[in-house]
Parts: C-alpha cells; sequence; structure tokens
C-alpha cells in the first residue's frame, strides 16, 4: 500500500483497518456479523481518537470514560479497536501487565473455544470490555448503572479543587437495542435524572436480522428520546469525521440531561453488493465479497489481518497519548488529593478493590428471643441501615416499592438520589425491573456495593439482568421480599412458586433464604464478603418466630449453607426435617412433636444450597448422613430439585399450583403449610 499523504488519509487507513480487521476475522471464524462494525467503525474511531479520556495503559484507571458495546453483536469492531489502540490486560490479581488485552493472535481466533475474542464481549474475560453485553439492551441499561455511579462518586468524593471522578459513559446501540423494553426503561429513568454525563450512539442502519427495519419497526426515535427528556443530535452520514465530532461536542456542551446521538449509517458500508442488506449483519460476506470490500477501500485485495505502517501510531499518538496525559494529571492530583482528604482517599481505595471498611460488621442488630417474631423484610431493613452506615460505598433501591420491601435507608446523612441532588443513597427505581438489575449491573461494575429490591415474583422480570450479573461474576445484590403464598390476599399473581427452582438452577449465583431475624444479619455477612458473583436474599412479608439460640445452634451456621439446627437426643436421628425461610420454624414445631412422641429427629435449616454444596465431604456428612434415609423438606415454593436432599425415599412438602388469594392463615391451612402435615408427612417415611 502507498503510503498516506495527510491526517485525513490515516484517518481513513485506520477507519478502514478496523473494517478489515472485523471482515477477516468474521470470514476466518465463518460466524459473526461484519455489517455492523463495517458501518460504525468511523462512529467508534471518531470517538476513541479524539474524545474519550481513555488510557490504553491503564485500563482500570478510576476516572476513564466508560465506552459500551450495547450492540454486542459488533464485538468485532471492540476487539479490532482495543487491539489497534494497544490496550493492556489486567491479570488476576487487578495488575496491569505489558500483556495486550487483544492481541493480533487472539483476532485470529475469534469466536473459537477459550479465546479472548468470544462472539458477544464478556467483561471476565477481555480487559477493555466494561461490560458483558448481546442481549440486546442490557449495555444500554448498564449504561445508565455507570453514569449513576459517576455522578454519585463526583457528588460524594470531589472536593473544590479536586475532581477525582468526572468521567463519561458512552453506549453503541442499534435498532434491537431501543426496541427491547429494558433499553426504554433505563431510558425514561436516566432523563428524568438529568443525567449529563451519559451519551448514546444509535446506530440508525434501518436494518434488523430479519430484514429492513421498517418491517417491525417505524417509530419516530428521536421525538421519542426528546420525550424522555434527552437531548437529540443527529448525523445524517456516519463516514463524516468533522459531523460527528460536532455530534460528540453537542454531548460534551450539554450539562443538563443525558444525549442521544442518532447516526445514519449504512450496514456493511464498502460492501458493493450487501450495502443495507441484512445478509451483512448476521453472517460471513464470502471470499467473492471480501475481495470487492477491500478492492472499495484501496485494500490488497488478498492481504489478511493486515494493519498498514502507521496505524498503530495513529492510534498511539490520539487516544494513548491523549489517555496517558489525562491519566497522568489525575495521577498528580489524586496524590495531592490523598494528603489532604486521607479518609475519603482510603474510601476509594478500598471501594476500587473491593475491600471493605475497617469495621464494616459494627453494630449490627442481635434479634431477642419472640415466638411471634418479625417478617424477615423487617430484620433486613434494620440489618441493611445498619450496613450502609459503615460501608459508605453500599447504594441501592427499589423498583418503588421501598417501604413495602423496607430498603429504605433512614439513617442520619443517608439521603436520596434525585435530579440534580446526586449525593442520596437511596435511588428510585420507579416501576422499572428489569433496567433496575441492569443498572444495579452496571452501578456495581463501578465498583458501588449496589443493591436492587422488588417483591419476589417480580424476579422474572430482572432475570436477564440477573444472568448476566452472574456471568460476569460482579457481586451485585438482589433483594427480594415477599417470598412466597405468605403474600396472602394478593393471590396468585404475587405469590412466587417456581422462582427459587429456577433461580437455583442459575450458575454462579449464591441464594439465601434465612430462617429468622438473626439468620438474616449472617445472610448479609456472607453477601458482603462475596466477591466473585452475585447474591440474592429471600425474605418474607409475613412474621415468623425469632429462635432461642441458646436452645438452638447459632445462626452463624448461615455460612455452611446448612446446619443442624435441633438435633435429636444423642445425637442419633431416625429422621431429618430440613426447611429454608418462614418453613424452618415448621420444622422446628414438627421436631418437638416428634422428639415428644419417641421419635428422633433432627431439624436442619437450609438457607442456601450453594453454600451447604461447598462444603466438604466430611461436613455435608454430619448435617445430612448418608445412613439415615428417612427425610422430609418443607419449603412454601416449588419442590423441583430437592429429590437431591430428601432422596428416593424422602417427602417433599411444597407447592403444586399457583397459590390462592385468601387471608394467610387460610392459606396455610389450604395448602398444608402446617407443623401438623410435617408430623404426617415424617411418620409416613418411617413407616409409623
Amino acid at each position: 500500500m502507498s503510503q498516506p499523504k495527510s491526517q485525513l488519509d490515516l484517518d481513513v487507513l485506520s477507519i478502514n483497518t478496523i473494517r478489515t480487521l472485523a471482515i477477516d476475522a468474521v470470514q476466518q471464524a465463518n460466524s459473526g456479523h461484519p455489517g455492523a462494525p463495517m458501518g460504525l467503525a468511523p462512529v467508534v474511531y471518531s470517538l476513541w481518537q479524539r474524545f474519550l479520556r481513555y488510557d490504553p495503559a491503564d485500563p482500570t484507571w478510576p476516572n476513564r470514560d466508560r465506552f459500551v458495546l450495547s450492540a454486542g453483536h459488533a464485538s468485532m469492531l471492540l476487539y479490532a479497536t482495543l487491539h489497534l489502540t494497544g490496550v493492556r490486560a489486567v491479570n488476576t490479581q487487578g495488575r496491569v501487565t505489558n500483556d495486550p488485552a487483544v492481541s493480533m493472535e487472539e483476532i485470529k481466533r475469534f469466536r473459537q473455544i477459550d479465546s479472548r475474542t468470544p462472539g458477544h464481549p464478556e467483561s471476565h474475560l477481555t480487559t477493555g470490555v466494561e461490560t458483558t453485553t448481546g442481549p440486546l439492551g442490557q449495555g444500554a441499561g448498564n449504561s445508565v448503572g455507570m453514569a449513576i455511579a459517576g455522578k454519585w462518586l463526583g457528588e460524594n468524593y470531589n472536593r473544590p479543587g479536586f475532581d477525582i471522578f468526572n468521567f463519561n459513559v458512552y453506549a453503541i446501540c442499534g435498532d434491537g437495542d431501543l426496541m427491547e423494553g429494558v433499553a426504554s426503561e433505563a431510558a425514561s429513568l436516566a432523563g428524568h435524572l438529568k443525567l449529563s454525563n451519559l451519551c448514546w450512539i444509535y446506530d440508525n442502519n434501518r436494518v434488523t436480522l430479519d430484514g429492513p427495519a421498517e418491517w417491525s419497526f417505524s417509530e419516530d426515535v428521536m421525538t421519542r428520546f426528546k420525550g424522555y427528556g434527552w437531548n437529540v443530535a443527529h448525523v445524517t452520514d456516519a463516514n463524516d469525521l468533522d459531523v460527528l465530532a460536532r455530534g460528540y461536542d453537542n454531548f460534551l456542551k450539554s450539562k443538563d440531561r443525558p444525549t442521544l446521538i442518532v447516526v445514519d449509517s449504512h450496514i456493511g458500508y464498502g460492501s458493493p453488493h450487501k450495502q443495507d442488506s441484512y445478509e451483512a449483519h448476521g453472517e460471513p460476506l464470502g471470499e467473492t465479497e471480501v475481495k470487492l470490500v477491500k478492492k472499495n477501500y484501496g485494500w490488497p485485495e488478498d492481504a489478511k489481518f493486515l494493519v498498514p505502517d502507521g496505524v498503530y501510531d495513529q492510534f498511539k499518538n490520539g487516544v494513548g497519548k491523549r489517555g496517558a496525559e489525562a491519566r497522568a494529571a489525575w495521577n498528580a492530583k489524586y496524590e495531592e488529593y490523598k494528603k489532604q482528604f486521607p479518609q475519603l482517599a482510603d474510601q476509594l481505595n478500598k471501594m476500587q478493590s473491593g475491600q471493605l471498611p475497617d469495621g464494616w460488621d459494627k453494630d449490627l442488630p442481635s434479634f431477642p428471643v419472640d415466638p411471634k417474631g418479625m417478617a424477615t423484610r423487617e430484620s433486613s431493613g434494620k440489618t441493611l441501615n445498619a450496613l450502609a452506615k459503615n460501608i459508605p460505598w453500599l447504594v441501592g433501591g427499589s423498583a418503588d416499592l421501598a417501604k413495602s420491601n423496607k430498603t429504605n435507608l433512614t439513617f442520619d446523612g443517608a439521603g436520596d438520589f434525585y435530579p440534580d441532588q446526586y449525593r442520596g443513597r437511596n435511588i428510585h427505581f420507579g416501576v422499572r425491573e428489569h433496567a433496575m438489575g441492569a443498572i444495579v449491573n452496571g452501578m456495581t461494575l463501578s465498583k458501588l456495593r449496589a443493591f436492587s429490591a422488588t417483591f419476589f415474583n417480580f424476579s422474572d422480570y430482572m432475570r436477564p439482568s440477573m444472568r448476566l450479573g452472574a456471568l460476569m461474576e460482579i457481586p451485585a445484590i438482589y433483594i427480594f421480599t415477599h417470598d412466597s403464598i405468605g403474600v396472602g390476599e394478593d393471590g396468585p399473581t404475587h405469590q412466587p412458586i417456581e422462582q427459587l427452582a429456577s433461580l437455583r438452577a442459575m450458575p454462579n449465583m449464591l441464594i439465601l433464604r434465612p430462617g429468622d431475624a438473626n439468620e438474616v444479619v449472617e445472610a448479609y455477612k456472607v453477601i458482603l464478603q462475596h466477591t466473585h458473583g452475585p447474591s440474592i436474599l429471600v425474605l418474607t412479608r409475613q412474621a415468623m418466630p425469632t429462635l432461642d439460640r441458646v436452645k438452638y445452634a447459632p445462626a452463624a451456621g448461615v455460612a455452611k449453607g446448612a446446619y443442624i439446627l435441633a438435633d435429636a437426643p444423642g445425637g442419633k436421628p431416625d429422621l431429618i426435617l430440613m426447611g429454608s425461610g418462614s418453613e424452618v420454624s415448621l420444622c422446628v414445631e414438627a421436631g418437638e412433636k416428634l422428639n415428644a412422641a419417641g421419635i428422633k429427629a433432627r431439624v436442619v435449616s437450609m438457607p442456601s444450597w450453594e453454600l451447604y454444596e461447598r462444603q466438604d465431604a466430611a461436613y455435608k456428612e454430619s448435617v445430612l448422613p448418608a445412613s439415615v434415609r428417612a427425610r422430609v423438606s418443607v419449603e412454601m415454593a416449588s419442590t423441583f430439585g430437592w429429590e437431591r436432599y430428601v432422596g428416593l425415599e424422602g417427602k417433599m412438602i411444597g407447592m403444586h399450583s399457583f397459590g390462592a388469594s385468601a387471608p394467610l392463615k387460610d392459606l396455610l391451612k389450604k395448602f398444608g403449610m402446617e407443623a401438623d402435615r410435617v408430623v404426617a408427612a415424617a411418620r409416613g417415611v418411617l413407616g409409623k
């Protein structure tokens, strides 16, 4: 190739390098989406090269701008950019290495087993990927969480002369993202909160995987976003770098609302035959078309994975130089900040490294014995408030139900997170469960300990976000109350049945359903020390007894997932009763009746299957000895999964229908959630 003559030539050469790397990787894998990277290359190039404050040599710099590819099928666009900009890899200890995050070798291994370049970007695999995207709309939701975190961090940690946090968040969205409900929910909240540090770039290419977007999508997106309260800009040609720059400038000047930049692009740009073709969207171009495209770009037709002379230097002198200067200035400022505000700096250092502050578990409540007891949502609220007082970056809220699920932080100075008032710890998500899940993931990725809350039944509305939280291995906290038919009169539409079983099937998800107020405290201790994956806390609406921990085993057994709460005389049981949550007290009551009748019963509280499965074989055998085959499980939910603990000779008491609308006492009677039923089942498995 002849040497480029000007800056513009270098720009075009760099853009076409992104395009051809994407084309070659997709072609070699014989799988993937070349069209979007071809169309969007100038959009991403302009952003990274001229605007993004990002240092490839330190991809975890806390004040970096965030770039989110919500249109995750265009993953090669991101991988090519990470490669060409020289982003360095971060190791499992969180240290930046000299290795590239995405080497040329990895680009050649696109979509292959154990590569760092999977079909859709995964943040735990590839440094520089800020969040795992692919299911459409999720990245858009995450970006709102990152923007909320940016505003909150700035408000709480910046001081006069010390702008420690002022990063911006950019997300690339396609038609699919904007059709998904989660992105609409997130955009609505972002507009309400006036998140001026958030910029979505909408790739308006008028094509979906099925065919032309007009087959299914004809709304006026710009008017919709104006209605959400966004600043809206329009770039009519994705290839015009000057107009793109004006779009980004427009965002940077807008100080009172988020910005949507609508970019008219052509999918498969440069492809003579597949211009605006949905075929270029979701499959390789084919060898003949690849050659034609390269010819169109003035590229050697037979060259594969070519990075022409000058391209690496172009990025090094652009984003590399700007990013290094910005980070160096920030580091110098932060050194001064540490001297002037040592306490705040200590908090930030702990937050960034995933540690808890000293004394994070001080003054946690301890609940006295009480036969009437309290709902675990109540004890959760008291515990959450004590913890949030000790952990300044524990932040979160509920989808419109904070008073009901007791997640309001009410201590002095907790405050609320409102438009233009970004200091508060209580976030009001409104009735937007799905976006709440995605936003909490984005906040967690920004190093806050973020929690969400709603009724357990509506975990179904959050599941896609929770699944991605588990895939990313991030310590998000999902709190659910109203966990069973104990909801009462609201009836089967609000009574969760299958949710526990289905969430237990999700890899890398830690679920805790505590059996009384003191188990709740222990559950929170586990959750806050659990850093490699999300946690679900499942809580009751109805009161349940607070057990006497002198008479029964200490609640600290929660940490092992299952523990012997009350043992048979002599520690040699004929029978094991086991349950979680509100049914633990049923097992206790039944166990006492059985022991009084001379049947030796052991009661096991089982708040977390996942924690129990992590214990060694000796511990598991000590709790559920293989020799005791008479077993009964009790849980006011689907029995699915309990087979593994009760065995072939045991009995499972649970739900086999969708509940009913009635007062609690009537429900418990109708569905047999009573101690006498447990006693009868126990006698049945013993043949008595």
